[in-house]
Order: C-alpha cells, then sequence, then structure tokens
C-alpha cells in the first residue's frame, strides 16, 4: 500500500479528484471499526461449520448413497442471500409509490421557489442519498428560453450548479456565440441529483425525477428548448437514437398543458472528447438563434 506521505502534492491531488470521479464520497466510517477483530471473528465462526462438514464428507473411496449430494466445505457456514440483505441497510428503492409522491410534490408546487424547496426535501430516490447538491433551474425563467441537460457531472455536484468545470467554460463560449449568456436563460438538467460514477440513471429513477423536469417546464413556459445529450434528447423525444441522429431537427416537446419546440445537440462534454464534432453543434447553435430571432427572444 502506497501511504499519501510518499505522494507529491500533485500525485495526492489527482488521486483525489480520481476518487471523486469514481463516486467515492467519503473515506471514512461513521464510526471507528476493528476490521482485525471482524476477520477473526469471522473466521472463528466458519471452524464449526467447516469441521461439522469435514465430518460429512465421505471418506476417501467411499461413495455417496445415491441421490445423496456431498455437502461443500464452508457451504453451512455460507448465509443464505435473504440473510445476507437482512445483515445490513439497505438503499431505497424507487417504486410506484415513490412516483406517486413526487408527481404530487411537483403538482402542488406553485412556482419554480417552491419546487426547489419541494425537491430539496424529497428523500425517496436513491440518487439524492449519494449525491451532495441538488442541481435545480436557475437564470432568467423570464426569458423564455430554456437549455436543459443530461445529469451533474463530478464538478457539478462539487459547486452546485450545471455545466461546472470545463465542461461549463465550453458551455458559455457556446451561449456568448449566439449572443447569450448563463443569466439571460433559465438553465436546468433532467436529473437533479448526480448518479455514482456518472453512471446513465436507471429507468425507475428516471421516472421518479420526470415529474420535477416536467414541473419547471411547465411553470417555466419557454418558448423554446435547446436539448445538450445524448440522454436528454432521449428522455424527451422518446427515441433510442444516439445524439447523432437526434440533434439539429425541431420537435414538439408537451410539458403538462405546454407544447415547446426543442432541439438537441451535442453536450459541452462531447465536444471535449471529440473536438471534430464541434462544427456540428455550432450548427444547431445558428438553427437554436435563429429560431430566437424568429420568436423575438433575441435581438437582431
Amino acid at each position: 500500500m502506497i501511504s499519501a506521505n510518499d505522494l507529491s502534492p500533485a500525485e495526492l491531488a489527482a488521486l483525489l479528484h480520481f476518487h471523486a470521479d469514481a463516486g467515492v464520497e467519503w473515506l471514512l466510517e461513521e464510526e471507528a471499526i476493528d476490521r482485525f477483530a471482524e476477520f477473526e471473528a469471522m473466521k472463528a465462526a466458519r471452524r464449526p461449520a467447516a469441521a461439522q462438514a469435514q465430518q460429512q464428507r465421505p471418506a476417501a473411496g467411499e461413495r455417496s448413497a445415491p441421490g445423496q449430494a456431498q455437502l461443500r466445505p464452508n457451504a453451512a457456514a455460507r448465509p443464505a442471500p435473504a440473510e445476507r440483505a437482512a445483515s445490513g441497510p439497505q438503499p431505497a428503492i424507487p417504486d410506484g409509490e415513490a412516483v406517486q409522491q413526487a408527481r404530487f410534490v411537483a403538482e402542488t408546487a406553485r412556482s419554480l421557489v417552491e419546487l426547489k424547496t419541494a425537491i430539496e426535501a424529497f428523500n425517496g430516490c436513491n440518487l439524492k442519498h449519494s449525491a451532495r447538491s441538488t442541481i435545480f433551474a436557475s437564470g432568467d425563467a423570464e426569458s423564455g428560453i430554456m437549455v436543459i441537460g443530461s445529469a451533474p457531472s463530478a464538478e457539478d455536484d462539487r459547486e452546485g450548479m450545471p455545466f461546472s468545470g470545463k465542461s461549463g467554460q465550453l458551455f458559455d463560449k457556446m451561449l456568448a456565440a449566439i449572443g447569450l449568456t448563463r443569466s439571460a436563460i433559465l438553465l436546468t438538467q433532467v436529473i437533479p441529483w448526480r448518479p455514482p460514477g456518472n453512471r446513465a440513471p436507471s429507468a425507475a429513477e428516471m421516472d421518479i425525477c420526470r415529474p420535477f423536469i416536467e414541473r419547471q417546464i411547465a411553470l417555466a413556459e419557454p418558448k423554446a428548448i435547446l436539448l445538450l445529450g445524448n440522454f436528454s434528447a432521449r428522455f424527451f423525444f422518446g427515441e433510442n437514437d444516439t445524439i447523432h441522429g437526434l440533434r439539429g431537427r425541431w420537435k414538439e416537446i408537451a410539458a403538462a398543458d405546454c407544447v415547446i419546440p426543442a432541439i438537441a445537440s451535442l453536450h459541452p462534454q462531447d465536444l471535449l472528447t471529440a473536438p471534430v464534432n464541434k462544427r456540428l453543434a455550432w450548427n444547431d447553435l445558428l438553427a437554436f438563434q435563429a429560431k430566437l430571432k424568429s420568436l423575438s427572444l433575441l435581438r437582431n
């Protein structure tokens, strides 16, 4: 094992960033645990079961009776799946009741401020228990312009705001290229909590978060929406194509009684990974800019 004392400050910082990106949030338990004593107790518990299994094992050259199964060593010491599941705290899994609760919470919110408070108090989704921050809409709700990303990244979770870090810096440049700023739009994400390790949200997690993002759209009543990223486009368009097949085409999405034109494009993180695709994103941004001008949401 490498001691932290053997690492340079740069190496230690890189290691901590690696753990953070992998979803590691805490380095210590709530209470001290003696792992050595725990291991010794586990070995002591296995000895009687191993001895019993040895006694039941047929002697060399002796065959078991037909239909009689041989007991494998330590099999008796291994707890049944149900016992293992009950041995420790289990995460709350979103179910139909949790989805109904999310819908009720969302529908009863009469403003974005009320909705933000309600989401922060909501505990029915696994993702919240592993995330540091609840990412909610920010910017100008009266602008008529809405940009929706996918899910918070590790940087978003640490900073408490969408599109942070390098992808956020590129996002700001993308907005500036068509005459916009963060403060001049309403910016949010489909999922308000970062999935551990930046994994894709499960179907249950998407179902439970859907009322929250749809209520944000209904309360803001945007005139045009820009969707960034493969997940965001699939979530609203209901298609399984990649972002390259979904981008660049105007479609309508519905939220409550609102039907809003929306166009999808590549996420800034995608452009950092593959800069060659910036030309595709630029074409999408120009199409979005033209739509805003036609709706008198952006000056010529």
